[in-house]
C-alpha cells in the first residue's frame, strides 16, 4: 500500500464498529474516499452515516475498526486530533457566536499572536486572503447574529479552511438553503475540489447527490451497502439501493377539483408585542376543497407565526380566519380544532409529541373529549387501545406496539405517529409546516402519498416547506412568503423556480 501523502485515499475506514448500548449504530462500517473527489453518503434516518462520520471527526472513539488518514492508521480520540489530521466539519446547526463578529468566529481559539497578545491584524490578514481565494465577500467586522444562513454557512467553512483542513464534511449542507444559495454552495465546493481539498457530503437529496458528487456511499442499518460512481446510477436505484426496495420518488398529483371554499384568511397580521415588528403582515389567501396551497420561504420569514395563528397557538394582532365562513379567529386551540383544523407542526419533538408518553397516548391527545373514546367521566381505554392499534396498523408505524414510547421511535415513525393523529379525526384543513423535515426518502413517500390522499378526499391543505422541489411537486397554487409578506404568487403550471428563489432570498423577481 501507498503510504504518507502519496497514498490515492484521504480516508479509509474499515470495518468500524460504534455500539451505543445494545443497539449497533454502525456495524463493520467501510469507507473509502479518494483524495480530491467529492464524496456522499447517503442512507435512511438511522443507517448510521452520521455516526460513521463522527467517527472520523472524533466526535465519537470506535470500539473496534480501522480509520486510515492519507494512508496513515490515526486514532481520533476527539475532534482536536481530528482537526490535527486535518479533518473539519460543518455541522447542519452551525456553531457560531452569535454577538461575536465574522472575524472573530472565525480565528476564535487559533487567534495568531504577537507574544502574549491576539495579533487581530495578522489574523484579518489571513482570513481575507482565504476568503479572496474562495471568491466570497464578507464583512468580518458585522456580529454574526442576524445574517442569512447561507452567509452563516461560508463563515462555518471558513472556520475550517483557517485550521487548516484538508478533508471537509459537509452534514445536510443544503437543508435550509435557497436554490440560488445551493448553487452558490455547489460552485464553493467545485472550487475547492480544484484546490485539492477533499469533500465528504451527508444528505438525503439525491438529486444534488447526482449533480456533485463524483462517488456516492449507500448506508442501511449500520452497513456499507455499496460504493459507487454516480454515474453509474440513477436517482430511482440510489433509492432503492437505501431502501432496500424500489420508492417512488416524483409523485405527480391528479388533476384538480377543487370544490367550495374552506379556509379563508383575511389580512392577518402578528405584531411582536416588544418591538413592534410585524411578523405577519396582512396576509390573505383562501384554500378550497381537494386544494393543496403551498407556502415557500426562508425559514424566519412568518411562515411559522402564521401556522401558530391559524391553529390557535398564537393570537393574531388583526384579521380574521374562517372556516367555511364562521370566524374562528379567536378563542385559542379549541374552536381551531372543533371547526376542522388539523395540525403537522414543524418540530415533531417539541410541539408534535411528547416523548415520553406512548405512541397509543400521542394518537390519542387532542381526541380525549371523541364520545367514542370517553364517556361522561372516564376513559374508554378498551377503545382507545383499539384506535391505537388500527392507526399503527393502518399507518405502519414501528415497532407496531402502542406502548412504545415515542422518544424510542425513528424521525420517519414519530412523524407517521403525527399524521395519523391528525388525519383520523377527517379534519376539514390540514395545516403541514415543514412535514418531511429530516425525514429520509422512505418516509418522505409515506408523507406525500398520506397528504395527496388527503387532498383526494377534498380536504383543504395548507403546506410550508423550505423545501421548494417539495412545494413544486405537491402545489396546485404557490404563495411566497419574505419578511411577513406574501411576494409572489404561483400557479402550479406557471410556477418559475428562478423566480421563486428570488423572491424567498430578496422579497423582490429578477429584472
Amino acid at each position: 500500500m501507498d503510504s504518507g501523502n502519496h497514498a490515492p485515499y484521504a480516508v479509509e475506514m474499515h470495518q468500524v464498529v460504534k455500539r451505543f448500548s445494545q443497539v449497533v449504530a454502525v456495524d463493520h462500517g467501510d469507507l473509502k474516499v479518494r483524495r480530491g473527489d467529492i464524496h456522499a453518503v447517503v442512507g435512511e434516518n438511522g443507517a448510521g452515516k452520521s455516526t460513521l462520520m463522527r467517527l472520523l471527526y472524533g466526535f465519537y472513539m470506535v470500539d473496534s475498526g480501522i480509520i486510515r488518514i492519507n494512508g496513515k492508521t490515526v486514532r481520533l480520540t476527539d475532534p482536536r486530533v481530528a482537526i490535527e489530521h486535518g479533518i473539519g466539519m460543518v455541522h447542519q446547526e452551525f456553531m457560531l457566536v452569535p454577538r461575536l463578529t465574522t472575524l472573530d468566529n472565525i480565528i476564535l481559539g487559533q487567534e495568531p499572536r504577537r507574544g502574549l497578545r491576539v495579533d487581530r491584524h495578522k489574523g484579518e490578514e489571513e482570513v481575507r486572503q482565504l476568503a479572496a481565494e474562495l471568491g466570497f465577500q464578507l464583512d468580518l467586522h458585522t456580529q454574526v447574529a442576524g445574517l442569512a444562513v447561507g452567509t452563516q454557512q461560508k463563515i462555518e467553512l471558513l472556520k475550517v479552511l483557517y485550521r487548516g483542513a484538508s478533508i471537509l464534511i459537509l452534514d445536510e449542507p443544503t437543508a435550509v438553503l435557497t436554490p440560488q444559495e445551493v448553487d452558490e454552495l455547489f460552485r464553493m465546493l467545485r472550487n475547492l475540489k480544484k484546490q485539492g481539498k477533499t469533500i465528504i457530503l451527508i444528505t438525503h437529496k439525491l438529486n444534488e447527490v447526482m449533480s456533485i458528487a463524483d462517488q456516492v456511499t449507500v448506508m442501511r442499518r449500520g452497513k456499507t451497502v455499496k460504493t459507487l460512481p454516480t454515474k453509474s446510477i440513477t436517482s430511482s436505484e440510489l433509492a432503492s439501493l437505501m431502501v432496500g426496495r424500489n420508492v417512488i420518488l416524483s409523485v405527480t398529483p391528479p388533476p384538480l377539483q377543487a370544490g367550495e371554499p374552506v379556509l379563508t384568511v383575511r389580512d392577518l397580521s402578528l405584531r411582536e408585542v416588544t418591538s413592534g415588528n410585524l411578523l405577519v403582515d396582512s396576509v390573505s389567501f383562501e384554500i378550497r376543497e381537494g386544494e393543496i396551497l403551498g407556502i415557500a420561504g426562508v425559514s424566519g420569514n412568518g411562515q411559522s407565526e402564521l401556522a401558530e395563528m391559524l391553529t390557535g397557538l398564537i393570537e393574531p394582532t388583526s384579521g380574521q380566519i374562517l372556516v367555511r365562513g364562521q370566524d374562528v379567529t379567536l378563542g385559542g386551540v379549541r374552536p381551531k380544532r372543533e371547526s376542522g383544523i388539523a395540525y403537522i407542526p414543524e418540530d415533531r419533538r417539541r410541539t408534535g409529541l411528547v416523548m415520553e408518553l406512548s405512541i397509543q397516548d400521542n394518537v390519542t391527545i387532542g381526541h380525549e373529549e371523541r364520545p367514542e373514546l370517553s364517556g361522561t367521566i372516564l376513559l374508554k381505554h378498551k377503545a382507545i387501545e383499539e384506535r391505537s392499534d388500527r392507526l399503527i396498523e393502518m399507518f405502519d408505524i414501528r415497532p407496531p406496539e402502542g406502548n412504545t414510547a415515542a422518544r424510542h421511535l425513528s424521525g420517519g415513525n414519530q412523524q407517521k405517529v403525527i399524521v395519523a393523529r391528525e388525519l383520523d379525526h377527517d379534519p376539514q384543513v390540514l395545516i403541514a409546516n415543514q412535514p418531511t423535515r429530516g425525514l429520509d426518502v422512505a418516509a418522505m413517500e409515506y408523507v406525500y402519498h398520506h397528504l395527496l390522499q388527503a387532498r383526494s378526499q377534498g380536504k383543504a391543505i395548507l403546506l410550508i416547506s423550505m423545501e421548494l422541489d417539495e412545494i413544486l411537486t405537491l402545489s396546485d397554487r404557490i404563495l411566497v412568503m419574505y419578511n411577513g409578506r406574501i411576494v409572489g404568487a404561483f400557479t402550479s403550471k406557471n410556477a418559475d423556480l428562478k423566480q421563486i428563489g428570488l423572491l424567498m432570498l430578496q422579497g423582490r423577481e429578477a429584472g
